[in-house]
């Protein structure tokens, strides 16, 4: 399987034409894309050098539109001018990533032509400590929002069919977070993801790198929030109408069923679209969801009667309480139970969304 090499650049230094030469020289790739994502006139040099070089190509953005967006036009100009190339291999250029590695990740890209694989850092003491703990904490938050526990979720050294690259030019983001996106998409559509262990470089303490340890950090937590936005948006029915026909019967009962089939068409509309993206029939998610509302609310029931009764709480305190208590059980129930994800021996990365190509790119220097 002919494999390309994908390389995001902004403003990069001389290990750039380095890190190219030594691709080159292993002779294992068929074309080197080096996307230039609006860097400075003092760049130009070294990227016009690449650029003379066999099997290299050089697209150019006007401005820096972010890494997401570099990373899209490269897969897209490998898309419609390699029809022959099974997958791609994206890596930095910052130097981060060393040879041996990019060749590990293609090595098993071809042993498992249809799967993500991520290149998985090892993240030591010696790791810089903002690198370590965003990593670690992504890494969790991504495990408990999405399902999938991955060892590195930001790392750019990746393996990715060619079904999939041509699946994931539809993706919103232009920045850091297209990065996580393509995970989430992975989780979502079936796409197996596979490791690959490879060495942990940082450089004068990671001082080349563009991540804005703040800025992109919450720019990768947003992507997290569009993923609750559903089960928010629903808890705000379900509240007001709890509150609505309590101040009206005064009973928990009435106010607690009411509130669930109010709430019942949104979170399902809502949780299968726009949350977990589930291919699984209509018919047989909507019953499991059905019964998972009657399992939750009575359980809520039983909690703010006990808030109530037992300690003495008022009816609002109670309904809060008892929510918070059952709301990740919930999330996690509809998840793996009701929206699962995609059959893996009905979609993935066998097929393409529909049949229209990516528009054509063009060389630059």
């Amino acid at each position: 399987m002919d494999i390309a090499v994908l390389i995001p650049a902004y403003n990069p230094d001389r290990r750039l034409l380095t890190f190219v030469q030594e691709l080159r020289a292993s002779s294992r790739f068929m074309r080197i894309i080096v996307v230039d994502d609006g860097s400075s006139d003092d760049c130009r040099a070294s990227l016009a050098m690449l650029a003379g070089l066999p099997d290299v190509t050089v697209l150019r953005h006007a401005v820096n539109l972010g890494k997401g967006a570099a990373l899209k036009t490269g897969l897209n100009h490998f898309c419609c001018t390699m029809p022959d190339g099974g997958g791609i291999v994206t890596a930095d250029a910052d130097g981060q990533h060393l040879v041996a590695d990019v060749l590990r990740v293609a090595r098993q890209l071809q042993d498992a032509p249809d799967n993500l694989i991520l290149g998985s850092r090892q993240f030591a003491a010696t790791v810089p400590l903002r690198s370590r703990l965003g990593n670690i904490a992504t890494k969790y938050v991504f495990w408990g929002l999405v399902g999938k526990k991955l060892e590195d979720t930001q790392s750019g050294l990746r393996g990715i069919p060619r079904e999939l690259a041509g699946q994931l030019l539809r993706l919103k983001n232009s920045g850091y977070e297209f990065e996580l996106d393509m995970l989430i998409h992975c989780k979502r559509s079936g796409v197996p993801i596979q490791s690959c262990p490879i060495q942990t470089v940082y450089l004068d303490d990671n001082r080349s790198s563009h991540f804005n340890p703040i800025v992109d950090s919450l720019k990768i937590y947003a992507v997290f929030l569009r993923f609750m936005a559903a089960s928010l948006a629903t808890a705000a029915v379900d509240y007001l109408v709890f509150l609505m026909v309590y101040s009206m019967a005064a009973n928990v009962l009435l106010a607690q069923s009411s509130a669930r089939l109010a709430a019942i068409g949104i979170n399902f509309a809502l949780a299968r679209q726009a949350v977990f993206h589930s291919q699984d029939r209509v018919v047989r998610s909507l019953w499991k969801f059905i019964l998972l509302v009657v399992v939750m609310g009575a359980t809520s029931y039983c909690l703010i009667q006990t808030a109530m009764h037992a300690f003495g709480w008022n009816v609002v305190a109670a309904k809060v309480a008892s929510e918070l208590l059952v709301y990740l059980a919930n999330f996690a129930i509809q998840r793996n139970f009701v929206f699962p994800e995609a059959d893996k021996k009905g979609s993935g990365v066998l097929k393409s969304p529909d049949k229209r190509q990516p528009v054509a790119s063009r060389r630059a220097a």
